[in-house]
């Protein structure tokens, strides 16, 4: 019997294997899911009545039961590089004169430049081991576990080499990004902003069986070490990762002209909106291994290779309607409400309208075809008004004379072109507020953002900030959608947002003009609430960033009963309001810092904290007066910008030696 089920066991893994090969590598379903699903609950069930059969490359080893505690570091064996940038056809040409200067006869491989996080795979005796994340190109973050769950990377090579490493991109093909979104508004929660933000976040959950449930795929694109095998271009060594078993980077071509590697580019540019998955580039490589070598890299890039970034994409769409969100400081911001796009991996329903000298300046108005683009790809906004398709029926829009939220008349701000609700008691001011406190920058309160924050105000649990440290779990699980577990959780997170220190509950206050820079200033110089509660104007102003505006808003935030009553009730809930008082660094005093992309460790915040913390500035903008650009992954225009302006650029490495590797409180 024993037998039987050894040979019944391994029957069953090899027909799993191929159908899951045929099915998420090819694209050629050979079976039916009932069918797939049916023989993988007799292996389920053979695996636990021979519970000493269970293999490692079993399918029913791809997701495991445990929650990972955390994410421990990887070094890799061959660093990760970056490509660089190219933004015109002419620095195609360029590059291609550097290679042939020298003394290379290119030939060279086009692939479509996917969208997705980057991770290496390896593999010891044709079993996967091992996967990570790119991090710094030098030390990633282990997701092995997190891997395992994507049925497109195979746990057993067709052939059982020593040792291989691979590089290849998690991606979130269109379709499941839009299925995940679409649940997500169902439940309630955040939507994504793109499909490579959704890939980023489910990779790095501690939960392997959500990341399972993600629909994530991938594309082999690069051979990074390999033992028992040798080859001799990359051409050879992606037909070669086909035949092991990988689902490679598609539509691959090779050519022996620049010309012809251009027209590939353009080709794909023409196209990639139609494609099953988002590309926002084109990838030239040299083909000969030993030419690459030759060439080399430099300190941050190949010389071999580099990436072809399109332009943000843009399309033409109906404005129907707009829209009207009151923010936590009561200003009235507008939205387009439009017919929907797709567009840079989304679809796009609503604009940014910014303000209303917005509208009055491009003359937008409800009715018009509008030109939409996002805004370092994340953000939709509209570009211009095509006025040669306008028939008359369009009409301008009027800002609202009353608040939509609360029925109390608006005042406008000429200081900041704003129209603004003044009623301290509207809803929706302190939803925002709400929302605003219980954020990752300000009391990091997870499970309380704006959707929940309005559910809660909507119930009557919540009439301010204090509400929250009063809660109980029979209140929170007593609401709709809120468990048990999750009431627990969230009551949890609330417990330890109380030692956060002054400086992040300040900024969690949303005092207008008081932003995360001058709440730190202002906690390390006074060092508790109470000192700074009683601190004078001349007091205030004396701090360093602090001006005559945002003084004069804090005096007038501790006078209201309204704050001391609420600061009363935080204390004796045990609210941490004192801050260790310190001098800051001063190694970058007078330069400006802007931040672009994602970062291999640190968030923005953190890495924000580390340059203020020694006295420099972190702007939003490039400008000429930039210091420096630190860019990570999929830097965007400010990239652009800055390459255009030529500020020098640093990595995440780089930035540390300037700090003298310094650590922020809450980066390990």
């Amino acid at each position: 019997m024993a037998n039987d089920s050894i040979r019944r066991i391994e029957a069953l893994r090899n027909l799993l294997n191929r159908y899951a090969h045929r099915y998420y590598v090819l694209d050629d379903p050979e079976v039916s899911d009932y069918r797939y699903d049916e023989l993988m609950q007799e292996l389920k069930a053979l695996e636990a009545a021979h519970p000493e059969l269970i293999t490692p490359d079993s399918p029913t080893q791809r997701i495991g039961g445990k929650l990972l505690e955390g994410f421990s570091q990887v070094e890799h064996r061959v660093a990760m590089e970056s490509l660089q940038d190219v933004f015109s056809e002419a620095e195609l040409f360029e590059f291609d004169n550097r290679v042939r200067e020298a003394g290379i006869s290119p030939v060279y491989v086009v692939e479509y430049k996917i969208d997705g996080l980057s991770v290496s795979l390896e593999y010891e005796n044709g079993l996967f081991v091992r996967g990570s994340t790119r991090g710094d190109g030098r030390v990633g973050e282990d997701i092995t576990a997190n891997l395992r769950t994507i049925r497109a990377i195979p746990l057993r090579l067709n052939r059982a080499l020593p040792y291989l490493e691979v590089r290849g991109e998690v991606y979130l093909p269109s379709e499941a990004f839009e299925r995940l979104n679409r649940q997500r508004e169902a439940e309630g929660l955040q939507l994504f902003a793109n499909p490579r933000n959704a890939a980023a976040g489910s990779l790095r959950q501690l939960d392997p069986s959500v990341t399972a449930q993600r629909e994530l795929s991938i594309f082999v694109f690069n051979i990074q070490a390999m033992e028992g095998e040798r080859v001799f271009g990359h051409f050879e060594s992606l037909e070669l990762l086909k035949t092991l078993g990988f689902r490679v980077i598609p539509d691959y071509r090779r050519y022996d002209s620049i010309r012809q590697c251009v027209d590939r580019v353009n080709e794909i540019g023409e196209k990639r909106n139609s494609l099953p998955f988002e590309t926002d580039g084109a990838v030239i490589k040299l083909d000969s291994l030993e030419q690459r070598a030759q060439l080399g890299s430099t300190a941050k890039f190949p010389r071999w290779a580099v990436a072809f970034k399109y332009p943000p994409e843009m399309k033409e769409t109906k404005l129907l309607d707009v829209s009207i969100a009151v923010g936590r400081t009561g200003v009235l911001t507008p939205t387009a409400i439009l017919e929907p796009v797709r567009l840079s991996g989304s679809t796009v329903r609503a604009a940014t309208l910014h303000n209303r000298d917005f509208i009055l300046h491009k003359d937008i108005r409800i009715g018009d075809t509008v030109l939409v683009r996002k805004a370092g790809e994340i953000i939709p906004e509209i570009v211009e008004v095509n006025k040669a398709k306008r028939d008359g029926s369009e009409r301008p829009y009027r800002f609202p004379e009353r608040c939509p939220s609360c029925g109390e008349p608006v005042l406008d701000d000429a200081e900041e072109a704003a129209v603004r609700c003044t009623n301290p008691s509207c809803p929706a001011q302190l939803i925002r507020s709400v929302a605003h406190f219980c954020s990752r920058a300000a009391m990091d309160i997870e499970g309380m953002g704006e959707q929940s924050a309005e559910q809660f105000v909507a119930s009557g649990l919540i009439h301010s900030i204090a509400d929250l440290y009063e809660l109980s779990v029979e209140q929170i699980s007593a609401l709709d959608r809120k468990g048990e577990k999750s009431a627990f959780k969230l009551m949890e997170s609330i417990e330890k947002s109380k030692r956060r220190g002054l400086a992040r509950l300040l900024f969690g206050f949303g005092v207008r003009h008081i932003g995360e820079r001058g709440a730190a200033a202002l906690a390390e110089t006074f060092g508790s609430m109470e000192r700074l509660s009683r601190a004078t104007y001349e007091e205030l102003t004396a701090v360093p960033n602090i001006g005559a505006e945002m003084a004069e808003s804090l005096l007038s935030f501790f006078s209201h009963r309204e704050t001391k009553d609420q600061l009363a009730r935080l204390a004796a809930a045990g609210v941490d309001m004192t801050q260790e008082t310190k001098s800051e660094g001063t190694s970058l005093l007078g330069k400006t810092f802007v931040l672009t992309g994602t970062l291999p460790n640190l968030t923005r915040d953190q890495a924000k904290r580390l340059i203020e913390g020694e006295g420099g500035t972190v702007s939003s903008s490039v400008s000429r007066k930039t210091s420096y650009v630190v860019v990570g992954e999929n830097g965007g225009s400010k990239l652009t910008r800055a390459q255009e302006l030529q500020i020098p650029l640093l990595d995440e490495a780089e930035l540390m030696n300037l700090l003298g590797g310094s650590q922020d409180e809450n980066h390990t």
